[in-house]
């Protein structure tokens, strides 16, 4: 993909002295546009209640010879969802940790050892990584169909599809 970032306005040189440093003169941009044309960005959108209500084989049928699939809304939303509940809650127990651990050298009640916090940021950080790919497998990509609470079913079914879909590719 080509991107070509050119200044909307050319830049204005001010000669007047700054009192910090009068013997430099100042460089100042206006505003920045970014010129591209990427594969999909020009496209018409459908209208969203009809990607809301599309199955996910509808959708790849309509792709015709497009490489990008388009994930319906509600797919959408339910990913970004548990994405953030996969990536949040391992990231927050990591720095509450942190904070026990700070709190307890503070006080003087256990001397920490050092190895701990490091490990206990590894392991929920990452987690916290991991949450990215979790959230996103763990979802059920039929729009009619909620899923499970945790999603081990429709990850186990997903990462099947996901790897059938790389073989015939």
């Amino acid at each position: 993909m080509k991107t070509l970032v050119l200044p909307k306005h050319p830049p204005i040189y001010i000669t007047t002295p700054s009192p910090w440093n009068p013997r430099t003169p100042t460089l100042h941009h206006r505003k920045w546009k970014v010129l591209s044309e990427a594969k999909g960005f020009n496209r018409p959108q459908s209208s969203s209640q009809e990607r809301k209500n599309a199955p996910v084989e509808t959708i790849r049928r309509n792709a015709g010879n497009d490489d990008d699939e388009k994930i319906p809304e509600v797919v959408f939303e339910r990913m970004i969802a548990r994405i953030l509940f996969y990536v949040g809650a391992p990231m927050a127990t990591g720095i509450a940790f942190l904070q026990v651990f700070g709190v307890l050298k503070e006080q003087n009640l256990w001397d920490v050892p050092i190895w701990l916090p490091f490990l206990t940021t590894f392991v929920t950080f990452g987690a916290s990584a991991l949450g990215i790919a979790y959230g996103t497998l763990s979802t059920s990509w039929d729009p009619k169909r909620k899923g499970s609470l945790l999603g081990f079913e429709e990850a186990q079914k997903n990462w099947i599809d996901m790897w059938r879909e790389e073989e015939d590719s």
